[in-house]
């Protein structure tokens, strides 16, 4: 892998009325007014910026109409409990207000819901109200995660997001990847890179980042947050800390990042520390770190942003008009996504809206496939790996902290797992790049597992497909020029699309066309 794009160290370190409905609802939901039986409602409190009262922004007229017309016996509400703890057996809880991270025993936490309470209101109605909110500019509904308010942070005031109207990301079929290479008509491909700071951890931060401005309004212990970081999550807390005016500061492994991904956390002010370890070793200093300072922790063992990541999967079911599609390929490194796609589709599942879940499957680079061995196994036992180098850098981690979630989501789904070796992701992102694409290498991961189960027959041609690509390929221009450049040691870089030198006069130009056009399939 060429050194030139790697991380050198710097020089400084609204109100519901509901449907009549034949028993008392317990809860209403504070947002728009829909009907339960549409899809494309509209609201007359759904009022847009440009009609706002004079004088107002969004946010003054959310606050506004929340004071005209408060919600009535709100009583959503959501709480940290262990992970895939017994409902029934379960004493040990925690407000969402605590800062704590870990259960008592050690375990993950999770963000449960009152899911008694969400049930009250049947799944046409909460389809409509999220379809509602698609594409509007209420604060602080414009959000994709948000618009979900009431399944993520119900507690929250609006007046405390932190939020740059992320999420709503494309979904688009892949036609030409689909029909040229794998014989399938029914390829799509979410693309969460198109976010405010390109990658779906702006999901989560939002969500984070919201809360932690909450605590600090409530006088909680909180001077500012801190993430060890593969890229990704440094960009988008550095961006989110800066909205709100909340000091940040990050973790990186030094010499293993994209610049692209370096400077977003240096452009957006956070305070850098160039780490001589890779991504487990940062993580296990801010661990140390956030326990001893009033920093509060963001990656993601903070279950926090499960509760954000989890909305690109009611994103998914909203694109397809709420048809569950059969496949959904994420790629996994920490492993927090996994879970949070799972949750988003269980939800769903849950509370009414679809029927069914999709098969996941998570993709894992094979310099770094802890899960991967695991699965392998037949989940007999965990080993941490020591990840190496790879192409997909914000993947590169050995011990996942995740690991746990992952692989209760992977045996609720009937999931698989699979891994793509450095030629096969980079082979995979060029292929998608030539039919007008232009991803990351951890999409490319995601797209060797499609292609592995697609010729082994598992996945067949008409099964609707979903690759969740995470990141902008922008952030990893560095590695698309060595490849296409066969610039990258032992690899043989078959879809290599190099320029080719010519000489400025009209007979040379002729002579290279009239080659490159005899060799172009008519």
């Amino acid at each position: 892998m060429s050194s030139s794009y790697l991380l050198q160290s710097p020089n400084f370190s609204t109100n519901l009325k509901l449907p009549s409905k034949p028993s008392t609802p317990t809860a209403t939901p504070c947002s728009l007014s829909v009907k339960a039986s549409s899809s494309s409602s509209s609201s007359s409190n759904n009022t847009p910026a440009s009609t706002a009262s004079k004088g107002n922004n969004i946010r003054d007229e959310a606050r506004r109409q929340y004071l005209t017309n408060p919600p009535q016996n709100q009583n959503f509400s959501a709480k940290y409990v262990p992970f895939n703890a017994d409902p029934v057996t379960n004493t040990e809880s925690y407000s969402l207000d605590e800062i704590v991270y870990r259960s008592q025993s050690g375990g993950l936490l999770d963000v449960q819901h009152d899911i008694s309470a969400l049930k009250a209101f049947p799944g046409s109605y909460w389809r409509a109200l999220f379809d509602s909110r698609v594409g509007k500019t209420t604060w602080p509904y414009g959000s994709g995660v948000w618009s979900k308010k009431e399944w993520v942070l119900p507690e929250i005031s609006s007046d405390d997001i932190v939020s740059a109207f992320e999420g709503n990301s494309n979904l688009f079929w892949a036609e030409r990847l689909g029909k040229h290479f794998l014989e399938m008509n029914e390829l799509w491909v979410k693309h969460c890179g198109i976010s405010h700071t390109g990658s779906f951890k702006d999901l989560g931060m939002t969500v984070l980042v919201s809360q932690v401005n909450r605590l600090r309004k409530m006088n909680k212990p909180v001077f500012g947050v801190g993430c060890a970081s593969t890229g990704d999550t440094s960009a988008a807390l550095s961006a989110y800390c800066a909205s709100a005016g909340i000091p940040s500061i990050v973790f990186l492994p030094a010499n293993k990042i994209s610049i692209a991904q370096l400077v977003q956390p240096i452009a957006n002010g956070a305070f850098v520390l160039s780490v001589d370890t890779d991504f487990d070793g940062c993580m296990q200093l801010i661990r140390e770190v956030t326990s001893e300072l009033p920093i509060y922790l963001a990656n993601s063992l903070n279950s926090l942003r499960i509760e954000g990541q989890k909305t690109a999967a009611i994103e998914i079911l909203q694109q397809f008009d709420w048809e569950v599609p059969d496949w959904v390929i994420i790629p996994g490194g920490n492993l927090g996504n996994i879970y949070a796609f799972y949750k988003g589709f269980h939800m769903c599942k849950e509370l009414g809206l679809v029927d069914k879940i999709p098969r996941l499957v998570c993709a894992q680079a094979a310099n770094a496939n802890p899960l991967y061995l695991y699965y392998k196994s037949g989940w007999k036992e965990f080993k941490a790996v020591k990840a190496s180098g790879t192409f997909a850098s914000a993947i590169q981690i050995g011990d996942p902290v995740s690991i746990d979630r992952a692989v209760y989501a992977l045996k609720q789904s009937n999931g698989i797992v699979e891994e793509a070796t450095e030629e096969e992701l980079m082979d995979a992102m060029a292929q998608a790049d030539s039919t007008g694409m232009f991803i990351c290498p951890h999409t490319g991961v995601a797209l060797t597992a499609l292609m592995k189960l697609r010729k082994s027959g598992v996945i067949g041609p008409t099964d609707r497909t979903v690759v969740v690509s995470t990141a902008h390929g922008l952030k990893f221009t560095q590695s698309k020029i060595d490849y296409h450049s066969n610039n990258i040691k032992e690899m043989a870089c078959r879809f290599a699309n190099p320029p080719v030198s010519v000489k400025a006069d009209f007979g040379s130009v002729m002579d290279v066309l009239k080659k490159y056009l005899s060799k172009t399939p008519k």
